[in-house]
């Protein structure tokens, strides 16, 4: 089976009794982790959680079908999440399909696989995307009605009521990226104590208040410091970066979002078409057009691959490397900001 933005709710509802295997695709990173997250909220007995990484996957091929079919050491149920980039995962799926198809894996649990810079035309997907028991859904960078639709539904099943034009604000804070805007969305819940049986109000007043610093002050700065190669703001930000005590992942997550949104708007580009005409037509938020249109400019979409995998290496090293997170980043986004001003 195969799914978009556009019909993963539907398909994934239709889907949801038979398929064993989750393929989460496409330069949507964080769209793809959210959908995951909602596929694991609809298990109807989620259980125990097994994270694998793509490394797992290649170092041994097989522990993906031993996981799946291991019980939890509590007798509860289990969900495998497996983040892998690219290929990583294909051998261990297709050990996984090829025992599915002999009868070994009917007691098996649910497998989610979200796979950056992978597509639904990659080796991987092809294994699945032809089986009823396996659903490959693709993920292109959303636009803001997209998005602004998705926090609008987030903050409902917060009992939340929007009021105004606070979604599309929301969308616009989180650079795009719906799992920064939860966050956002779950701080005005706990502010408000808002519930779905006692839903409040939140007004652009409260955003202003309890939430806009974090997502909208801190977080654009930086992305246009590093992906605008503005080597001479750069030690500033780093500084404040240390001094207000931003998370790393979050940076991580802000420059993830800007680099697909790039990738998407790159692809999207005729040839000779005027940039500020283009960012308009896009309905790209006015105080991001001058700048990503200058990260337009130095980033070519055949570098902009690149990137996007340089920045998932970056969120999974400092996923994985909390004490030295800090030292990370700090090397990253100088390594990239170096790149970003080579093209001048």
């Amino acid at each position: 089976m195969k799914a978009t933005q556009a019909n993963f709710a539907t398909i994934a509802q239709r889907a949801s009794g038979t398929c064993r295997v989750w393929f989460f695709c496409g330069p949507d990173e964080a769209g793809a982790e959210f959908a995951a997250a909602k596929v694991i909220a609809d298990l109807p007995d989620a259980g125990e959680r097994v994270e694998l990484t793509g490394a797992d996957l290649k170092a041994d091929a097989s522990r993906l079908v031993d996981e799946a079919r291991s019980t939890s050491l509590f007798g509860e149920s289990r969900h495998i999440v497996a983040r892998v980039n690219g290929e990583e995962a294909h051998d261990a799926l297709r050990a996984f399909l090829e025992m599915s198809d002999l009868g070994e894996m009917d007691r098996a649990c649910p497998v989610l696989v979200v796979a950056a810079s992978a597509t639904d035309k990659s080796r991987t997907a092809k294994l699945l995307i032809d089986r009823s028991d396996s659903l490959v859904a693709m993920f292109h960078a959303p636009d803001i009605k997209d998005v602004r639709g998705a926090i609008t539904t987030m903050m409902g099943a917060a009992g939340l009521k929007a009021s105004g034009d606070l979604a599309e604000r929301l969308a616009h804070a989180s650079m795009m990226d719906l799992r920064i805007a939860r966050s956002e969305v779950d701080k005005l819940a706990l502010y408000l104590d808002a519930t779905p049986q006692t839903p409040k109000t939140a007004t652009m007043e409260v955003f202003e208040e309890i939430c806009a610093r974090t997502a909208d002050d801190d977080l654009p700065p930086i992305v246009n410091t590093v992906l605008g190669g503005n080597l001479k703001n750069l030690p500033g930000e780093l500084r404040r970066i240390s001094e207000q005590g931003i998370n790393p992942v979050t940076i991580a997550l802000a420059l993830e979002r800007r680099a697909a949104q790039l990738a998407g708007l790159a692809a999207r580009m005729a040839p000779r078409e005027e940039l500020p005409r283009f960012l308009e037509r896009q309905n790209v938020f006015f105080r991001d057009r001058r700048p990503i249109e200058d990260q337009l400019k130095r980033w070519p979409s055949h570098k902009l691959d690149r990137l996007v995998s340089r920045l998932t290496e970056l969120h999974r090293s400092l996923l994985a490397n909390s004490q030295s997170a800090d030292l990370l980043l700090a090397q990253s986004l100088a390594q990239i900001a170096r790149v970003a001003a080579s093209r001048r």
